[in-house]
């Protein structure tokens, strides 16, 4: 019991927020509305979500290709990393004709599908240079960050 009441206290509202962020799929998009829903504030969920999405990039652009390579050898995997692959390849084409341009604009729009993993995990497999694709996807995660803080902060300051 004291082990978990430790845990709780570690898990501050901020540290709560910047692990959403870091979750595939739920990124800025989910957690800045559980940071306003927790009571921080707009700007304080933003920053905290932004942090936290971004903590994954460098790692899927720079290792997601050795593992998915290693991951192809496994009969186990191979259905799966074929199919991610082609899936994020074929909503990528707008991230292969626009280069950076295309890839911050995927990962601005925030529908599902569209963050950081799938940006990082469109850039690495396009062979996107770092200092091309980083910049990029942190600029789309900012504006999508803007835009669901703006949100989230109209509808909380609506209902409560």
């Amino acid at each position: 019991m004291e082990a978990l009441n430790f845990i709780m206290e570690l898990l501050t509202k901020e540290s709560t927020v910047a692990l959403t962020a870091a979750v595939p799929m739920v990124e800025v998009r989910g957690a800045i509305p559980v940071g306003v829903a927790m009571g921080l504030s707009p700007m304080n969920a933003l920053g905290m979500a932004l942090l936290g999405s971004m903590i994954p990039v460098p790692f899927i652009l720079f290792l997601i290709r050795p593992i998915f390579q290693m991951l192809l050898k496994s009969d186990r995997f191979k259905g799966f990393i074929h199919r991610l692959t082609h899936k994020t390849l074929d909503r990528s084409d707008k991230v292969k004709k626009y280069g950076f341009w295309g890839l911050l604009i995927f990962v601005a729009i925030p529908l599902p599908g569209t963050g950081v993993w799938s940006g990082s995990l469109a850039a690495a497999l396009l062979d996107m240079r770092f200092k091309i694709a980083f910049p990029a996807i942190l600029l789309g995660n900012i504006i999508a960050g803007l835009i669901m803080t703006g949100l989230s902060y109209g509808v909380v300051k609506t209902i409560g």
